[in-house]
């Protein structure tokens, strides 16, 4: 399996490749945001129709009791020195100029318990007639319900279709009302639903308007970052191509002339490293073919100083060797700085993440952020292991495995988190392990990387430690598809399911590590779960762990 830039052989389409995925990421990241937002829309549209409803129905309510406490008012004041008749009349003029309407909507209608309209300042053409049975087009018994409902100790609602004055047509309504016992009166008022239906979507277009807007804006500020990084990029494909051409002009000429590389003309650091040591070589090579030539033209000198050159050729060999060695200590001084620059953005960022939270608070767009720069992170841990492990000794050191796996399964919640699943652990206190802790980790951190990649959804992570009398016992159990070959994914750039991305180095590297220290690993997989697990055998270290203890 070839690594897929491999047969692009420009830096130039690289970059161009980079730029195209980032372009239908940020395609993806804007359709996300969309769809998110027009869902919040309407769920702020339907909240924001209920509390206008209520807001509405809050304010008949006033209305009505107002009208109420107004009756009762002079009722109290005046039944006992006034006719009844004249009172009533005087309380029925009082409350219709009070609340007049210009569109003829949220008037105080009052009936009898009988039914009897009393007061109906927009359908004065109904005063004296008795409506207790009539309905409305859906059958519902108005009067008599609202009559009922205004009996209750708070009163009450009643839902029905009214011709509605200002256009003379059937509309849906709400009314209140209350009663007042003495007189057996019933007072009420009502809000046409269909006026909160025009207030609504006056609001609803400024709302929508500004989520347009919004959106615009985001679309604006996307693009804007993209066209900066792609300057950026030309930028430095530029700087890297100059770089590079002056690498390809030297070694054209290198071999028919002693030429050497001016280190001012290149400016960057890693290809300065460099310059220092192929100018070494340039050097030598030039002084071994100048020695070659005097020797070719005084083959006779040459003889009569055998002993003499035999000696300079030993030490020319011992020179060879120095500089062999040089190139090599260049090499992984090259390898370790490369390694290095890319994991200090990635370090930066890690840490900048957690100040941000510490400040402001956690979000779910700063997880994902977080859960993304942890799993680049241990990508880069795994090509810079693969990178050193030939050239590395990695020491070994008695550590708590307990305590070491906990921090690698926190280092992994953010990633859990953002694929909306759960890890239950179960992890047995103060075990104690003999091994290099960047092996351990390469082990654990591939295995839940693999977990947190091929687990379904809303599914849990089992994770376990056990200890026996001669072994460690460590296990991951995922709710996953099964795998077909248990034997293929172990080995390089390997990977039972393409879809789900990655380099397919992780069970390969966690295969090597068990090979030299000698841990089993026994796969079972099938349709309803996954499981791996590995078994650390105890050595004769064990004795000095309980020790340590």
């Amino acid at each position: 399996m070839q690594f897929p830039f491999a047969k692009y052989k420009s830096i130039m389409n690289i970059h161009v490749i980079t730029m195209m995925v980032m372009f239908l990421f940020i395609i993806f990241f804007i359709s996300i945001i969309f769809n998110y937002e027009y869902k919040e829309f309407d769920i702020n549209i339907k909240k924001m129709q209920e509390q206008y409803i209520q807001k509405k129905k809050k304010e008949i309510v006033f209305d009505t009791q107002r009208v109420v406490k107004f009756i009762e008012y002079m009722y109290l004041k005046y039944h006992t020195n006034k006719n009844k008749l004249a009172l009533q009349q005087e309380i029925l003029n009082a409350i219709e100029h009070l609340y007049e309407r210009q569109d003829g909507t949220g008037y105080i209608f009052i009936y009898d318990f009988k039914g009897t309209v009393l007061s109906d300042p927009v359908q004065r053409k109904n005063i004296g007639k008795n409506l207790y049975t009539i309905k409305d087009i859906n059958g519902v018994k108005v009067i008599e319900n609202l009559i009922r409902v205004s009996r209750q100790k708070n009163g009450g609602f009643v839902e029905y279709t009214w011709i509605k004055p200002t256009t003379d047509k059937l509309s849906p309504k709400a009314s209140y009302a209350q009663s007042f016992e003495p007189w057996e009166w019933m007072v009420g008022t009502g809000v046409y639903l269909d006026e909160v239906e025009k207030s609504i979507v006056k609001k609803k277009s400024l709302l929508k308007e500004k989520l347009n807007k919004y959106m615009i804006d985001i679309v604006f500020l996307l693009l804007l970052l993209f066209i900066v990084g792609f300057i950026g990029i030309l930028i430095s494909n530029s700087i890297l191509k100059n770089e590079i051409d002056i690498f390809t002009h030297f070694f054209q000429n290198a071999a028919s002339k002693n030429l050497l590389i001016d280190s001012k003309k290149i400016r960057l650091i890693e290809f300065k490293n460099m310059v220092t040591y192929i100018n070494i070589m340039i050097r030598e090579i030039h002084a071994r073919k100048q020695k070659l030539s005097e020797l070719n033209a005084t083959l006779e000198d040459k003889v009569k100083e055998k002993t003499k050159d035999l000696y300079n050729q030993n030490k020319l060999l011992l020179e060879e060797k120095d500089f062999s060695t040089s190139l090599v200590k260049a090499q992984d001084s090259f390898i370790k700085h490369s390694i290095h620059e890319i994991n200090t953005p990635l370090a930066v960022i890690l840490t900048h993440i957690d100040l941000f939270k510490i400040k402001h608070g956690s979000n779910r767009y700063l997880s994902k952020i977080e859960a993304g720069s942890k799993i680049i992170n241990n990508i880069y841990d795994d090509l810079s292991y693969m990178v050193k492990k030939n050239r590395f000794i990695y020491k070994k050191t008695y550590f708590n495995f307990s305590v070491f796996l906990e921090k690698r399964v926190t280092f992994f919640e953010e990633i859990f988190q953002g694929n909306q699943q759960n890890i239950i652990v179960d992890i047995v206190d103060t075990i104690w392990i003999y091994m290099s802790e960047e092996k351990l980790q390469r082990l654990i951190d591939n295995n839940l990387s693999n977990a947190t990649k091929y687990a379904y959804k809303g599914t849990t992570i089992k994770l376990s430690l056990k200890e026996t009398k001669d072994a460690i016992i460590l296990t991951f159990i995922t709710h996953s598809p099964k795998i077909k070959d248990t034997k293929r994914i172990f080995k390089a750039f390997e990977r039972e399911n393409n879809v789900k991305g990655g380099f397919g180095l992780g069970l390969e590297i966690v295969y090597s590590i068990a090979q030299q220290e000698m841990i089993d690993i026994a796969l079972h997989s099938s349709e309803k779960e996954t499981s791996f697990i590995y078994t650390f055998t105890k050595g004769e270290y064990h004795e000095d762990t309980t020790i340590r203890r």
